[in-house]
């Protein structure tokens, strides 16, 4: 007879082999929610129930398969399943659909491009030699990658950029202090959806977008000659790792500084040069010692940067060493509440 003992000890092991197993098949669950982005199943799906075989015809997709993705993604918590066997949206399903306000389905498909299923398996020789991945695989830096050999990931990761922006403008917006800054400068800033909403906020204040040329000559139309903030704001085409020729009160890096060390001191090396004494640079990115649960997206991020350029997210203390090395005072670092990962403020200025 089995003793209450061996019962339970059987109990807690198999608790554990199912955690590790779940964790073992998170590349299917992820390639799960890519296919049903791609096949337009949120698209295909209503918040009243629908039919397998309706959603299929509308996916052009087979529909036993198709049930069996719709399972898979049900048991994830992603759309909800009725008793008779129909489908339906719930909250986080919704999220994929493309009028949701937030585009993460653009992130769900950057997140899955096809050169990460390529660069993945590496990742145990990308940990043992402390180096990207992409480079051994396509022969060149992950950036050149993306515009000469992988033009469709690089649209995505433009709309996922965008999305992971928007996300947060407001509160980030809302979180900055401007008080006595009369200019401003979002370096990288993309398509400039953050420095919009600050023009936004604050009428007294002049703002400049700098970033790579072909980013900049698709910013938003609101900054751009004409717009509703085109008299305050001026976009200048460039490379922050050659130089930042700009001027301005308060510098701004929003996820920028998560590529190799070295580049990133040259970026805060270029703005101080052209900086005047007093100026503020303000990084805005999440941190690697924040809270456990957001830690699991954050922490594996990390891994995704150091795949692609070698890069890595930072804790408080490291952006300290940085800007330490950079000769840069760091005066404070604030968390910005409703942001996913928790964005911070890590500012420092330009002594003298």
């Amino acid at each position: 007879m089995v003793s209450v003992k061996a019962q339970d000890d059987q109990a807690a092991a198999m608790e554990l082999v199912g955690k590790l197993e779940h964790l073992a098949v998170g590349a299917g669950v992820a390639a799960a929610l890519q296919a049903a982005v791609k096949l337009g199943v949120p698209e295909a799906v209503g918040d009243d129930p629908v039919e397998v075989s309706e959603i299929a015809a509308r996916t052009d997709a087979v529909p036993g398969t198709l049930g069996r993705l719709l399972r898979a993604l049900e048991r994830q918590g992603v759309f909800e399943e009725t008793s008779d066997g129909r489908y339906r949206h719930n909250a986080l399903s919704r999220l994929l659909r493309d009028d949701s306000p937030y585009g993460l389905k653009h992130l769900v498909l950057w997140l899955g491009a096809p050169w990460t299923w390529q660069a993945w398996p590496r990742l145990d020789e990308a940990v043992r030699d402390g180096k990207a991945m992409v480079p051994e695989i396509f022969g060149k830096d992950f950036y050149s990658y993306l515009t000469q050999d992988a033009p469709e990931s690089a649209r995505v990761f433009d709309k996922a950029m965008t999305a992971v922006s928007s996300l947060s403008s407001r509160q980030v917006s809302t979180a900055i202090d401007l008080r006595g800054v009369g200019s401003v400068a979002d370096v990288a800033g993309g398509q400039g959806h953050l420095l919009r909403t600050l023009l936004a906020r604050h009428p007294e204040v002049h703002g400049t977008l700098f970033d790579l040329e072909a980013t900049v000559a698709d910013a938003v139309p609101e900054l751009c000659a004409g717009g509703e903030f085109g008299d305050r704001c001026s976009l200048v085409p460039g490379d922050c790792l050659n130089e930042v020729p700009v001027k301005a009160d308060l510098y701004i890096l929003k996820n920028i500084l998560d590529w190799p060390d070295e580049n990133s001191l040259r970026v805060l090396k270029n703005i101080s040069a052209t900086a005047d004494p007093g100026a503020r640079i303000l990084v805005i990115d999440s941190v690697m010692d924040a809270a456990p649960e957001e830690m699991r997206v954050t922490s594996v991020i990390d891994l995704f940067m150091l795949l692609n350029v070698g890069g890595q997210r930072h804790t408080r203390s490291e952006f300290e060493e940085l800007f330490s090395r950079a000769g840069l005072d760091l005066t404070g670092t604030e968390a910005v509440s409703g942001t996913f990962p928790t964005l911070h403020l890590v500012e420092a200025t330009v002594p003298g």
